[in-house]
């Protein structure tokens, strides 16, 4: 058996876990080869390689990113792309390729699959929004992440009185923001799948002060949208796009911070966390987690088991088909939304 794996999207830690652990899987359990493809997508279209062996792969597991580099290219949306990729396995006679990505790199892998490729899919990404799967490579890390850096912050807060608006990742679903708000003890969080106004912000704030409680950590998802204020005014940011025309975010920490500020003439500052988030070495979780996940890959391979993707349900690892993407990120559960309101103010 001979396979390929590649890296796609934001890098996360724990992702060379996976690798370490497809590659012993498939050289030991399967006496077979693997081959890893250099920065995602980008590297299977130029045909560009690297032979995974397990000396290759020493001293890997406690390193955050990703030995092998990853892009955002996506070949589905490149002409002759899908083309590209079939001729890519073909000419490396690979049986199957791993793929490690988020939402945009397994819709590639699961339109590639249904184009007859043999395709198997990896969750990872810090936001844990792939459906089909509890928990997504990455995630755990980002979320201890960020809770350290809220639990930093509330002595300066405390000790100034002041507010402090903390931004987070998290496009379209504010799973990282409404976690480590929860396990931070944040006083209000904002995420895209709840909108809330400026006014309501500022009268969570007035009710901690009301209480004796001159200090507040807001943090906010930097995909968040904001409902209408009493006098019809909605805050909002600057749409901005990146090089592959995709809404670009960041920023909406200082927008809410002078707005809080100039309401409530209380000191606020912001602190954006960006690439801090998904950064460092990987948790234990992680770490076993994507050697779970890696290992599984190999194995669903050789049981010519393509067009699926690992996934974590409860305490096991099993899989779902890679189709299960299509329909779209995942939102944060109720419950754990209904479980920050909980806390705000």
């Amino acid at each position: 058996m001979r396979l390929g794996i590649l890296t796609g999207g934001g890098d996360c830690p724990g992702l060379n876990a996976v690798i370490r652990a497809a590659v012993v899987r498939t050289v030991r359990s399967r006496d077979g080869q693997i081959v890893g493809f250099l920065d995602g997508w980008k590297g299977v279209l130029e045909g560009r390689t690297c032979e995974l062996t397990l000396q290759s792969i020493r001293g890997i597991l406690p390193q955050g990113g990703t030995m092998l580099g990853t892009s955002r290219v996506d070949p589905v949306r490149q002409a002759g792309g899908v083309e590209g990729v079939r001729r890519a396995l073909a000419l490396f006679e690979l049986d199957g390729l791993i793929v490690c990505g988020g939402d945009g790199t397994l819709n590639a892998a699961a339109t590639l699959a249904e184009a007859g490729m043999p395709m198997l899919g990896v969750p990872k990404t810090i936001d844990n929004d792939v459906r089909g799967t509890d928990y997504s490579v990455g995630a755990d890390t980002a979320l201890a992440h960020v809770s350290h850096a809220i639990d930093a912050l509330h002595s300066t807060a405390e000790s100034h009185d002041r507010v402090i608006v903390v931004e987070t990742m998290g496009r379209s679903v504010g799973w990282l923001a409404v976690a480590a708000g929860l396990a931070g003890g944040s006083d209000v969080t904002l995420s895209p799948e709840e909108p809330m106004s400026v006014q309501q912000v500022c009268d969570f704030i007035r009710h901690r002060k009301a209480r004796g409680r001159d200090f507040s950590i807001v943090v906010v998802a930097e995909g968040a949208r904001f409902l209408p204020d009493p006098d019809g005014s909605v805050l909002q940011m600057p749409e901005r796009l990146d090089e592959f025309g995709r809404p670009r975010f960041g920023g909406i920490g200082d927008v809410l911070a002078r707005a809080i500020e100039d309401r409530l003439k209380i000191e606020t500052r912001t602190v954006a966390l960006g690439y801090v988030q998904r950064g460092g070495t990987p948790t234990a979780f992680d770490r076993l987690l994507g050697t779970r996940m890696g290992m599984h890959a190999v194995d669903l391979a050789a049981a010519g088991q393509f067009g699926r993707m690992v996934a974590l349900q409860g305490p096991d690892i099993t899989s779902v088909p890679l189709s299960v993407v299509r329909a779209g990120p995942r939102p944060t559960s109720p419950e754990l939304l209904e479980a920050a309101r909980c806390f705000f103010g």
